[in-house]
């Protein structure tokens, strides 16, 4: 398939085409966290490591061919993150090989080692990526055998937003949307190394008309909406695909119900409409 060679970014402008993207195009999954299309780049959680190469050139400089009319690939010494680095048209993508599942095993350990075990009573439990990329990528055992670092799990962000620093992977998922999205500089990473924590700016809540959406992009369970917390399992759900009716924009909405009654409200993606987000008077 024909790979385009700009994309839109989260502002919209046309920008050259990043691994990822066009993995995305060609229908190859590649594990992310900190990546989101409507948001800008971060490149931190490295699990979209991926491995690529050119074509090699003969004596003529022209493509080197297989015995099987494929092109021969020099194989790049180093990985790249996909979610940052551009394509060049020269460039060709390493199927999945034991260098690429070593890179995102090691990834996932290191996300592990201090994320406590506590998957049974998590909100986000069967919808947590962390879950999901442990088992298709991740090792089926753990070296670890140090205590874990202890931080705090019920931190009062704000008036509808609780923060369980313990399961943060530190994505700056919810920091790059609440600055770059809301223009509201309110979120950002305080301690160092393994004592990073997720804070409000000292002295303020994190109140604005769109921190719920803070919840919807948390990949794990560290941010978990008030109203909803402990309320219900997701896989107990029937998701229903709705309209917001608190005003006249007509948020596209997806309603989570069990027997009859509404548990949450989540926004569905239409970039004619709401994007990827709604406000928390409709959610």
């Amino acid at each position: 398939m024909t790979i385009p060679k700009q994309t839109p970014d989260w502002q919209g402008k046309l920008q050259p085409t990043t691994m990822l993207q066009a993995c995305e195009a060609a229908g190859v999954a590649v594990p992310h966290y900190c990546y989101h299309e409507k948001l800008p780049i971060a490149g931190n959680c490295r699990m979209c490591l991926v491995e690529f190469g050119t074509p090699a050139l003969g004596p003529e400089r022209q493509p080197v061919r297989n015995a099987d009319g494929s092109f021969q690939i020099n194989k790049s010494p180093r990985p790249a993150i996909a979610c940052a680095t551009p394509i060049t048209p020269a460039w060709r993508f390493i199927r999945p090989r034991p260098g690429s599942k070593a890179m995102r095993e090691g990834v996932l350990e290191f996300l592990l080692i201090n994320h406590p075990l506590d998957c049974p009573i998590c909100d986000q439990a069967g919808e947590c990526k962390l879950q999901e990329y442990s088992i298709q990528y991740g090792q089926t055992t753990s070296r670890f055998v140090e205590t874990k670092v202890h931080k705090p799990k019920t931190v009062d962000l704000g008036p509808r937003i609780v923060l369980d620093d313990e399961r943060c992977i530190l994505c700056s998922r919810c920091i790059r949307f609440t600055r770059d999205i809301i223009g509201d500089d309110a979120l950002g990473i305080v301690n160092r190394g393994s004592y990073n924590t997720i804070a409000a700016f000292p002295g303020r809540a994190f109140d604005n008309n769109y921190t719920l959406n803070t919840v919807d992009l948390c990949p794990v369970g560290a941010l978990t909406s008030k109203d909803f917390r402990f309320q219900m399992r997701v896989w107990f759900l029937k998701e229903t695909k709705s309209l917001c009716t608190s005003c006249g924009t007509g948020c596209n909405i997806q309603i989570g119900a069990r027997e009859n009654v509404i548990y949450r409200y989540v926004p569905r993606r239409n970039d004619q409409v709401n994007c990827h987000w709604m406000c928390d008077a409709g959610g």
